[in-house]
């Protein structure tokens, strides 16, 4: 009988279903569904059907979106329900499009991405200036640091970034990792950022990744 109910949520969340997935979830847990167990039976081995489709180009990134969004719905009945809401935060990260860039669709994927894996997200959105980086890193307190860039005129950004925290003497406080259109490993190794993703579950991998190393 679980099995079932959780696989119905799975197919909901497969075909980008937010509303069903967001009802399913709530019936399971009036039927007496151990939240915990939703999230890992039923949600993320939804996601990495998604992450494998993405992968072999059988689906696109306006799929990955939608299913993104029914997760998120599921996770929304979930996270207050969860015995202990602070073992599902397994790190904190604050997230923008650097200053001049005014592209959020890829940022708000990865942030419904991030938050599915169990991270606390803080979004500062987009055309972000170095200076509000640092002061966020200042405030917040993250683990990690994710930027992005979706024009070759703004990839300069992210280095002044980095240059601002090394001035404030940041730089070592939090790890840094890019994505975007234009960015590339070798980009990312010579601004001296931890890591660079070139889809949005490499960089869920890559966070979880450099987070647990620290």
């Amino acid at each position: 009988m679980i099995t079932s109910e959780l696989e119905l949520i799975t197919k909901a969340l497969l075909k980008g279903q937010a509303n069903r997935v967001k009802s399913l979830t709530t019936l399971a847990i009036e039927n007496g569904i151990d939240p915990r167990v939703i999230f890992e039976r039923a949600l993320l081995p939804g996601m990495q059907v998604i992450g494998g489709q993405f992968r072999d180009n059988i689906i696109f990134i306006s799929d990955v979106l939608i299913a993104s969004r029914a997760m998120h719905a599921g996770l929304h009945v979930l996270k207050p329900l969860l015995s202990n809401p602070q073992q599902t935060s397994v790190g904190k990260v604050v997230i923008g499009t650097v200053a001049g860039d005014l592209h959020d669709i890829g940022k708000n994927l990865i942030v419904m991405m991030f938050r599915g894996a169990g991270l606390e997200v803080i979004d500062l959105g987009i055309d972000v200036q170095p200076e509000d980086f640092a002061e966020a890193i200042i405030e917040q307190k993250p683990d990690l640091l994710a930027m992005s860039a979706m024009l070759t005129t703004t990839m300069g950004m992210i280095s002044e970034t980095i240059r601002e925290l090394e001035r404030r003497k940041l730089r070592h406080e939090v790890k840094i990792i890019i994505g975007g259109n234009p960015t590339t490993q070798v980009f990312a190794q010579a601004i001296n950022a931890d890591g660079y993703a070139d889809d949005v579950f490499k960089a869920v991998d890559l966070a979880l990744k450099l987070i647990n190393k620290a």
